[in-house]
């Protein structure tokens, strides 16, 4: 568990007396001087920004002592996580740590070996896909893999089709998240970043209160990866819940309410980004690593700060 998690206050040791007799009790003491002013980098003290609170709602997700087992492979062990209407969490772990396992354990394509999987109130893995497409939808590390259209107009129809929506619905959407794409453009002529907004239309026609993306800015260009962070923080301030599995700290600096950090199939870390990020330098972004202790995530905080 990372420092900083559940915090304490140290006491001041009580003043004791100095051994001599004296015919009437010592006055209480005063006030201890005020510590000496630390110099800091800044024109004025930062303390760090408070941390985003935890929406008071009922949890999207619920998942309690999951583990999976892949023949003798232990995937996931006793893992705990909720997450609430409104918040992104960012699954973090080195490669084998089960951030991709824990989201498709969450879409129901992985079942539990032990422990208990909720989305939307429904267990996924025993859910049909029609009716579990209102409650979750995932962004596959490949969102090629979502495709299998000729035409991004036939896309939209079919994503239209499966999530019982209104003619258009998907194709409004796309217009949103990908201006200036014409409807009979392959879907393989895409760039990664048009891509990865297609299939983010085709999961979102179905307005699912739980979105899940496995590593969504691999390939990404810096723009692409900006406008990605726009769209998530947009979708959250509306209500959708977000699980990311990510290597990328500065996305979950950037956009993160919670970081959960996974090794070997278990949660070894889960709290507050800024709190979990400082307390674990490997997933810290640039900023944290720069200005730490202080819990500074981006160039943008810091910015306003001294503004």
């Amino acid at each position: 568990m990372p420092p900083g998690r559940h915090g304490w206050a140290r006491r001041r040791p009580a003043s004791e007396g100095d051994g001599r007799p004296r015919s009437r009790p010592a006055p209480p003491p005063g006030p201890p001087a005020p510590p000496a002013p630390r110099r800091s980098l800044f024109r004025r003290r930062i303390t760090g920004p408070a941390p985003a609170a935890r929406p008071p709602h009922q949890d999207v997700a619920e998942v309690h002592a999951l583990t999976v087992r892949r023949d003798r492979v232990t995937a996931l062990h006793r893992v705990d996580l909720a997450v609430a209407p409104g918040e992104t969490v960012a699954l973090m772990g080195r490669n084998g740590a089960g951030k991709s396992t824990l989201l498709a354990s969450l879409v129901g394509l992985v079942p539990p070996t032990s422990g208990t999987v909720h989305v939307g109130g429904v267990t996924p893995h025993r859910t049909t896909p029609r009716d579990l497409v209102r409650r979750v939808g995932l962004v596959p590390q490949d969102p090629r893999d979502l495709l299998c259209s000729d035409t991004v107009a036939a896309e939209c129809a079919a994503a239209d089709r499966d999530a019982g929506a209104e003619p258009g619905t998907c194709r409004a959407l796309v217009s949103e998240l990908l201006p200036g794409v014409a409807d009979d453009t392959h879907p393989r002529d895409l760039s990664e970043g048009q891509c990865l907004a297609l299939a983010l239309a085709v999961v979102l026609t179905a307005r699912p209160p739980l979105l899940l993306l496995d590593e969504p800015t691999r390939g990404l260009d810096y723009a692409a990866k900006a406008r990605l962070a726009a769209h998530l923080s947009a979708l959250a301030a509306q209500g959708h819940a977000i699980v990311l599995a990510t290597h990328d700290v500065e996305l979950a600096a950037e956009i993160a309410h919670r970081v959960v950090l996974l090794a070997e199939g278990e949660v070894i870390a889960d709290g507050p980004t800024a709190e979990t990020v400082v307390s674990s330098p490997s997933f810290a972004p640039q900023v944290t690593k720069i200005l730490a202790p202080q819990q500074w995530l981006t160039v943008a905080q810091v910015r306003e700060a001294l503004a």
